[in-house]
């Protein structure tokens, strides 16, 4: 089939690379020009394995091509997905400014067009918003009607920042949420070769079953963390804890892992959305709003036990290891090494970072702290070190030669303690620190 995909970010991207592995035209479109350069070069504007590679080889056959031109992407195909940004507002709800500027472009665009068009809902978004705003501001400008002159449906994505190449072409499922029979097989059809089972809902169903799996995973997140402090003050090691419940086939031990807390672009801004849509609507989320809470209390619990733990950080060289908000990413969004190095810092420790891929994306966070480049160099000079993203990197450090270090502090439960001697360690959950 041909695709056109409007918005060329995380989601557009590897959903039209994924596409074009399956087969299919695609053509990928978006306002930012150097961004579409880079798309041509055979290279992605972010960094995600096995992208690179994907781009390189979709680009050459060109199965991929890049326009600016929306209205001429959408006439040459016969779905269009849209995937631009649904950044969250101070108070946490969503801002549709670019979907329904989206909306409107796609309405001007088959306006004319001959033939029947699907356009697909793809970004994240709150409830309502496929059947109400994108649905109402195409009818308004096309003069069409869905169901009958274009096709309209919402499929949620369910990406995993750092295997979203994997996940894309291996889905635990695929949502369609649409109420036309026909829109539903002319999808069905254009998912088939995942050979994934196929759920199909209304779209405000589909809406809602991202926000609510997200909100649950974070949830799981949070409730660990949250035990994982009890543990500490009991004495026991929250791992050992977690394993033991996981085992339970009720509850699986996915998303168990206690530690410094969850970031990136879809946790945080997913939960809030859901708690700031319950108010308006006047409903109370005491387990929602425990999940961000307990979110932001984890970087500085574990900066106040490095800090009671050594008598003290004012003055120590603190070296934060990992600033991406997890391995394989260079995505910064809610990282929580930003509150840690921010807290660092008015506690008095001298700061520095280093990150395999996200050091640009942190220094305009936080451009007043060192950077080292090379790891070890970073290590060398520590007194005290943060591990807070689990990149292999940091998993093959050889700390035999590093006992100058007095402290680490493990945010992720990164490191082998079998590797290390001569050098104090604690991670979160474990037994408090009696050094």
């Amino acid at each position: 089939m041909k695709v056109s995909i409007i918005g060329c970010g995380y989601v557009g991207l590897t959903t039209g690379l994924a596409l074009a592995e399956l087969g299919n035209e695609i053509i990928l479109v978006d306002v930012i020009p150097e961004k579409l350069k880079v798309i041509e070069q055979g290279r992605s504007p972010f960094y995600e394995p096995d992208v690179d590679e994907m781009i390189s080889k979709h680009i050459s056959s060109r199965a991929i091509t890049t326009s600016m031109d929306l209205k001429e992407a959408v006439n040459s195909t016969e779905i269009t997905f849209i995937t631009v940004g649904t950044p969250s507002r101070e108070d946490g709800s969503m801002d549709d400014t670019y979907i329904r500027s989206a909306s409107g472009n796609i309405g001007e665009a088959i306006k004319d067009k001959e033939g029947f068009h699907v356009i697909v809902m793809k970004s994240t978004v709150v409830p309502g918003t496929t059947d109400i705003t994108i649905r109402s501001t195409i009818d308004e400008v096309s003069g069409l009607g869905s169901g009958e002159g274009y096709g309209l449906a919402m499929c949620p994505e369910f990406l995993r920042e750092g295997a979203a190449m994997y996940d894309s072409l291996n889905p635990d499922r695929v949502v369609i949420g649409t109420h036309e029979d026909r829109t539903f097989e002319i999808l069905s059809k254009l998912f088939e070769p995942l050979n994934s089972d196929i759920l199909r809902t209304s779209p405000t169903s589909a809406e809602m079953i991202k926000y609510t799996s997200n909100s649950l995973l974070a949830t799981k997140i949070s409730f660990a963390n949250e035990i994982s402090r009890i543990c500490e003050e009991v004495g026991v090691d929250v791992y050992e804890i977690m394993k033991g419940v996981g085992m339970d086939s009720r509850i699986s031990p996915q998303f168990l892992r206690a530690g410094v807390g969850f970031g990136g672009s879809c946790f945080p801004k997913d939960v809030s959305a859901l708690m700031h849509i319950a108010k308006e609507m006047g409903l109370k989320t005491p387990i929602l709003d425990g999940v961000m809470e307990n979110n932001d209390i984890q970087p500085y619990h574990l900066v106040d036990i490095a800090d009671r733990s050594i008598g003290g950080i004012k003055g120590k060289k603190a070296l934060i290891l990992g600033l991406a908000f997890k391995p394989d990413t260079d995505d910064i969004r809610s990282t929580r090494s930003l509150p840690v190095v921010m807290n660092l810092l008015e506690k008095g420790a001298i700061v520095a970072g280093h990150d395999p891929k996200a050091i640009d994306n942190f220094r305009s966070e936080a451009p007043d702290i060192e950077y080292f480049e090379d790891m070890n160099m970073g290590v060398d000079w520590a007194d005290i070190i943060f591990l807070m993203t689990e990149w292999t990197e940091y998993k093959e450090i050889d700390w035999s030669t590093k006992d100058h270090v007095e402290a680490i502090f493990d945010g992720r439960r990164t490191i082998d303690t079998s590797k290390i001697e001569d050098i104090n360690y604690w991670s979160m959950g474990r037994v408090l620190p009696d050094w």
